[in-house]
């Protein structure tokens, strides 16, 4: 289980409390590196916390973008995307190491991941970028994306990602944000999907297609309403069905 965390922005409110309550529930997880949110103070508070707890720690990095929190497309070159994914692991990888913890994984933001789970070249860019800091850090992407092809082909050890709390179109992509049913918002339902992805590796999509999967991690976005909710009761929910929750596979 992992979630998107430290994503505070200046540009409204942020409840670092929030995240941390969720680091009870969740194995892993992505902290914003200050290019579509987060700020140095909150990057060093949850990678302490992470490392008490052990909760293993990754990079979430983004387009240079916090007035659309990294969630609108750039057209970027090749090589300026190589750069701010590895300034970004960078950052946030010397606090990690000031702390005396290892980064963990890597896990692309908003535009950033859904471009790169589509565009072999920007795919190749991050894989790059991550391989020439630590070929042993782990790459999170779209179960099925050209990221996760990119990361094998780059030699980077990979985690196929599915979500909770987001709806699916047929070609296993997730639903754009910018539709009304992008995201879920019922509990049981969340919870039932997240089962049915681990246990049958397939996911329903909103036309009612089941479309296969692989389920290495599953995301909770730290940003939602819900995401304390969701996250108690998916760990329940796996609890009870004897399903492990682990950084590792």
């Amino acid at each position: 289980m992992n979630c998107d965390m430290g994503e505070s922005t200046g540009l409204w409110h942020y409840d670092i409390n929030k995240d941390i309550e969720l680091l009870n529930y969740v194995s892993s997880i992505n902290i914003a590196c200050g290019f579509h949110a987060g700020d140095s103070d909150t990057m060093q508070l949850l990678t302490g916390i992470a490392i008490k707890n052990k909760v293993a720690i990754g990079a979430h990095p983004s387009f240079p973008d916090k007035v659309n929190f990294g969630r609108t497309n750039m057209e970027l070159s090749r090589q300026r995307i190589y750069e701010i994914v590895k300034e970004q692991i960078i950052i946030l990888n010397e606090i990690v190491k000031r702390q005396d913890g290892k980064m963990h994984h890597v896990k692309p933001h908003g535009a950033l991941y859904n471009m790169a789970s589509k565009d072999r070249i920007i795919a190749n860019a991050i894989c790059k970028a991550v391989h020439d800091i630590d070929a042993s850090i782990i790459l999170y992407g779209l179960s099925g994306s050209e990221l996760i092809t990119a990361a094998a082909e780059n030699k980077l050890k990979n985690y196929s990602e599915v979500f909770a709390d987001r709806t699916y179109q047929d070609d296993g992509s997730l639903t754009p944000r910018t539709a009304a049913n992008a995201l879920m918002r019922d509990t049981n339902r969340v919870a039932a999907q997240v089962i049915q992805m681990i246990k049958h590796k397939t996911v329903t999509s909103l036309s009612g297609r089941e479309v296969p999967i692989r389920p290495d991690t599953v995301c909770i976005h730290g940003d939602s309403i819900h995401a304390v909710e969701f996250a108690k009761t998916i760990y329940s929910v796996l609890k009870s069905n004897d399903i492990r929750i682990s950084a590792e596979l």
